[in-house]
């Protein structure tokens, strides 16, 4: 296989890699009624001044299946961390005792689980079109490497790649959604 060509067969595997490990993160944030901390990835909290991430200054866990609980590391940053999750638009309510902040996580309806579905399902989409359009691109450089000189069994062999990764790569989504779905609809 010529250099070029497979230069960006490996930039095509790149970009395609990193459509689902954008999508894994995306499917993460989406809660399936049980508490997860990653839920609370995206939260900044204003520590002295400056966003930082909520992991940064407080540590997050789940004692059960429906709470999570939020210990700071400084008992003065209990009302920012506070302020900061009922920021975020998450629909959580957080629950302060004064020296851990619990957030109970309310059971989801059934109307509320297709919802989720259908957006882990766009989720889902867009990695696959991002999956496609490396695909593309890969074979639009292949064609006009064809036009430079590039033999065309080279150029036929570089397509049937790039639409194996496409295939792989995009099994590979089917299947977090699957995942997913499965998981927020399991009461």
């Amino acid at each position: 296989m010529n250099e070029e060509v497979q230069f960006y067969l490996d930039e095509a595997k790149e970009r395609m890699e990193a459509a689902l490990s954008h999508l894994e993160s995306e499917l993460s944030k989406i809660r399936a009624g049980r508490a997860n901390p990653k839920i609370l990835q995206d939260v900044l909290v204003d520590y002295y001044g400056s966003p930082t991430p909520l992991s940064q200054v407080a540590n997050i866990s789940t004692p059960d299946p429906r709470t999570i609980a939020v210990q700071p590391w400084e008992k003065s940053m209990i009302s920012p961390i506070e302020r900061a999750i009922m920021n975020a638009n998450l629909g959580l309510n957080p629950d302060n005792n004064g020296e851990i902040i619990r957030i109970n996580i309310p059971p989801l309806t059934e109307e509320r689980r297709r919802d989720l579905v259908k957006q882990s399902k766009g989720e889902m989409e867009t990695a696959k079109v991002s999956i496609r359009n490396a695909r593309r691109d890969v074979i639009e450089q292949v064609k006009k490497m064809v036009k430079d000189g590039l033999p065309e069994d080279m150029s036929k062999d570089a397509e049937a790649i790039a639409q194996k990764m496409t295939d792989e790569y995009g099994k590979k989504a089917d299947e977090y959604f699957a995942k997913k779905e499965k998981d927020i609809m399991t009461i």
